[in-house]
């Protein structure tokens, strides 16, 4: 009946940035826990949802990540793949995939304006206005079920799980890359309470893969998983990876998994993280060719392993001087950057930007990287919840003190295109700059010195 409706009214707008403009538009209604509206959205468009098979991504870091080597795999193999993944980098169509390319305008056009009365709809009854992110994730489901078809869809979650807007789906995998420090003010304030709104994308019979590795988090996913009577696959019980080398843009592993061993897998990802995620998503493709009979060839799968790159995930974005970009923002993000800092980079100096949001567990980050830097810079990302950045100098000048590293000079400058021009200035021919923080400064930072241009915005 919806679409008879919509079909007689005259399209609510003419182009894809005035569509793009109303949804970004929709983030002063904020996040708002629960999925009462997206129920709604999908009865009214017939649902759409139940036409996809869905690979469900959930976890604190590594989501990202584990959903590029999943798409790269996919799509090499020859099957057709849609990925929705948040908070973009550069372009609000960076969040809805197919095949590897943005949705295109016309297609986003198109849709929003069949999903437009029916947001209105909603709105205007005691359920309330849909959420960005709501609307955002129907976009993406109408998008795959009815024009594109993939044959598989790599469907992150947003905000934890159980009240996400993308647990409207019922998937054929589910992934929990892992648990840490962060969103614990909507999530819950210990990691047991956080995991168990992760898990809770857990579905009855659901084949489960994580790399969880806390005790009480482990015991919340098990229990949840046996609840469901969903095998559950465990990082260094079911399946197990080992490092065989590591160098900047090339690492190895050997993966062994309860079907089969995989020697000599490369990525060219930085980090000993990237190897966990890598395996978590081994373990994915394993469990799909033994599931649904999904058929890819070792040197396939070897050569889209070795190909997938995701933005702003250490990511090396200008030579002269050499700039990386992370979007490390919680304390777990920092240790793994700290890390891959000691291992795999080499530099005379150290130079660091850091732009955060309020909300995130600054003490925590900032314990993993201090050690390490010769120059903190702090700045601010074009945000609304952004952290002053005086505010960050002077956490970081305590922290120091502890530390006894009163060498480190300490710099704030708000705008953050000034504080990158600057650390170009004293990042020398053997020196290192990073930018770090929430990936709203790394999308405008990227887009800045790739393109010159500014990033869009939305979460």
């Amino acid at each position: 009946m919806a679409e008879a409706n919509i079909s007689s009214a005259a399209p609510a707008f003419s182009t894809a940035a005035q569509a793009v403009h109303w949804i970004v538009n929709l983030a002063k209604f904020g996040i708002r826990p629960g999925l009462k509206r997206m129920e709604k959205l999908m009865e009214m468009l017939d649902h759409p949802e139940r036409r996809l098979k869905f690979i469900h991504v959930a976890g604190t870091n590594g989501k990202g990540s584990v959903c590029a080597y999943l798409t790269q795999v996919l799509k090499q193999s020859g099957y057709d793949v849609g990925t929705f993944t948040s908070p973009y980098i550069e372009k609000y169509t960076d969040r809805i995939r197919f095949n590897g390319e943005n949705i295109a305008e016309d297609d986003l056009l198109r849709v929003v304006n069949r999903l437009k009365p029916l947001v209105d709809e909603i709105a205007a009854s005691e359920l309330g206005q849909p959420t960005m992110f709501e609307v955002s994730t129907a976009l993406a489901i109408e998008y795959f079920a009815h024009v594109v078809y993939p044959d598989f869809v790599v469907w992150e979650t947003g905000l934890g799980g159980r009240l996400d807007s993308t647990n409207i789906v019922s998937p054929i995998l589910t992934i929990i890359t892992n648990v840490g420090h962060d969103h614990m003010e909507v999530l819950g304030d210990t990691l047991e309470k956080v995991a168990a709104e992760k898990a809770a994308i857990i579905k009855p019979g659901v084949p489960v893969v994580s790399a969880v590795a806390q005790p009480g988090v482990i015991e919340v996913v098990q229990q949840t998983a046996k609840s469901k009577q969903s095998t559950l696959y465990l990082l260094d019980r079911q399946f197990h990876y080992k490092r065989i080398s590591s160098g900047e843009n090339h690492q190895v592993i050997d993966f062994t998994g309860p079907f089969r061993a995989i020697t000599g897998v490369a990525v060219s990802m930085n980090g000993e993280h990237q190897l966990q995620n890598a395996a978590v998503a081994l373990m994915a493709i394993e469990l799909l060719r033994q599931y649904y009979a999904l058929i890819v060839e070792d040197d396939v799968l070897f050569e889209a392993m070795k190909a997938t790159q995701w933005a702003g995930r250490l990511e090396m974005i200008s030579r002269e001087p050499r700039i990386l970009i992370d979007g490390a923002h919680n304390p777990e993000g920092g240790a793994a950057l700290a890390q891959a800092l000691r291992e795999t980079y080499r530099y005379q100096k150290l130079h660091f930007v850091m732009g955060m949001l309020s909300t995130k567990n600054h003490s925590g980050y900032l314990r993993h990287i201090l050690p390490l830097v010769d120059t903190l810079i702090l700045t601010e990302p074009d945000w609304h919840k952004k952290e002053d950045a005086a505010s960050l100098a002077d956490l970081a000048g305590m922290l120091l003190r502890e530390m006894g590293r009163s060498e480190v000079e300490i710099i704030v400058e708000p705008s953050w295109k000034a504080a990158v021009e600057l650390v170009r200035k004293k990042t020398a021919q053997d020196d290192l700059a990073v930018v770090s923080g929430t990936l709203y400064l790394i999308g405008d930072v990227r887009s800045w010195i790739l393109h010159q241009t500014d990033s869009e915005k939305g979460w």
